[in-house]
């Protein structure tokens, strides 16, 4: 395996406030080759923008890379200013293993273009290297981001090779079988419900048709927000957890008015996907509240319905009484509606460890979640403790889950 390595010095905060327009950090140029003749040539970018979940957009394209003689399972140091770090180059966040940094070759989703993207699969990469601090702003897009002292405009970033193939065991092993795309067409085999990763939680203590999850059923970035609208009003869900967007962002996105969801009780949480924040966990427990304090059906839901959403679907699973091989089966549903990915695939179990296994792990402080002796209930409602719920409002939030809406949608 590689390891990550981050020096981190100056941290102090620009004097001036950046506006907007300070998010985009300068214009794409072309990249320069520093290294030696003979070799893999270094790489000298810049950051073109920072994402509020702390990805690094470059101002190079993975042809670019490629033309200099970088692909895929490269093992290759990247350095901003005084901080460095090692990281793989993969095609998707979940080449590295949760919490592990990667340099992602992608297709922007919102943009329809290729870029190169440094992150931190389920953290924040920008926060990492102490390059730059957040803000949350209230001029759209909703934040900034201010760079340290120290860092001038615009921000050179260095990549130059560690290892030739150097994370190639582990990349194939991350390797999904397919690539996700967002045409319904592709999907034949799958229902709506499927495509728009729409699902009832049915793991041991959950109530019947109590608590649902989903990709974005407003959010039109991957084409699945009308199936999940509807597969919303089917279910007649009535109390929304959503973890991704604003308020002012949720309600901007295209016939929000017009959606069944528009008329459910929402909370808009805005949370970057960085499980361990404190951030993060305050936005969890303000989550949870609120789903205690309202009507069921309940959804709970990010963009794809996959990282947060899954994340705080296993909490809640853990608390009601499910086992681990139940957490992990309703996690792995995402996988195969997207990637195909099923029991049978010998990436499933390696997805699983080192995604929703190891995150819900590293939040209860244990080795494994299937380990000898776990109590996951335990685990789960003291972590909550630990959050800032209460003991009372983790009660409320066990009654109201372990409610029965079976028939409801018969009924009406």
């Amino acid at each position: 395996m590689y390891s990550s390595k981050v020096l981190i010095r100056s941290k102090k905060l620009l004097a001036i406030v950046l506006a907007l327009a300070a998010l985009i950090l300068c214009v794409a140029a072309a990249p320069q080759a520093t290294g030696d003749a003979g070799e893999t040539p270094a790489i000298e970018a810049t950051i073109l923008e920072i994402s509020k979940y702390g990805n690094i957009v470059l101002s190079i394209g993975p042809d670019s890379m490629k033309e200099l003689g970088y692909e895929p399972a490269d093992l290759i140091l990247v350095r901003i200013g005084s901080a460095e770090m090692e990281m793989p180059i993969g095609t998707s966040y979940s080449d590295a293993d949760s919490g592990e940094p990667i340099c992602c070759w992608k297709t922007s989703a919102s943009k329809g273009i290729e870029e190169v993207v440094l992150a931190v699969n389920g953290g924040n990469l920008t926060e990492a290297l102490g390059i730059a601090e957040y803000e949350k702003i209230k001029e759209d897009p909703g934040f900034t981001w201010h760079p340290v002292e120290g860092l001038e405009l615009p921000i050179v970033v260095s990549i130059s090779m560690v290892q030739k193939q150097g994370y190639a065991e582990e990349y194939q092993m991350h390797q999904l079988g397919g690539t996700r795309n967002n045409k319904r067409a592709d999907y034949a085999e799958l229902s709506d419900e499927e495509y728009a990763n729409f699902r009832a939680v049915e793991t041991s203590g959950m109530g019947v048709g109590t608590l649902y999850r989903s990709s974005s059923p407003v959010c039109p970035a991957y084409n699945r927000s009308a199936e999940a609208d509807a597969a919303l009003q089917d279910a007649l869900i009535c109390t929304v957890m959503n973890m991704a967007d604003s308020e002012e962002a949720m309600k901007a996105y295209p016939d929000y008015s017009l959606t069944y969801y528009s008329d459910c009780d929402i909370i808009a949480l805005d949370m970057k996907i960085d499980f361990a924040s404190e951030e993060f966990r305050t936005a969890l427990a303000d989550g949870f509240r609120y789903l205690a304090a309202h009507e069921g059906p309940y959804l709970i839901h990010c963009q794809e319905g996959k990282d947060r959403t899954g994340f705080a679907c296993g909490i809640l699973e853990c608390l009601m009484g499910a086992s681990a091989g139940e957490v992990v089966e309703d996690y792995m549903i995402t996988y195969y509606n997207f990637y195909g990915i099923g029991p049978d695939s010998e990436q499933y179990e390696r997805i699983a460890r080192s995604n929703i296994m190891a995150s819900l792990a590293a939040a209860f402080g244990i080795d494994a979640i299937d380990g000898d002796g776990v109590d996951l209930a335990a685990e789960a409602e003291a972590y909550l403790l630990e959050i800032g719920m209460s003991e009372e409002e983790i009660n409320n939030l066990k009654a109201q889950l372990a409610q029965d809406y079976a028939g409801l949608a018969e009924a009406a």
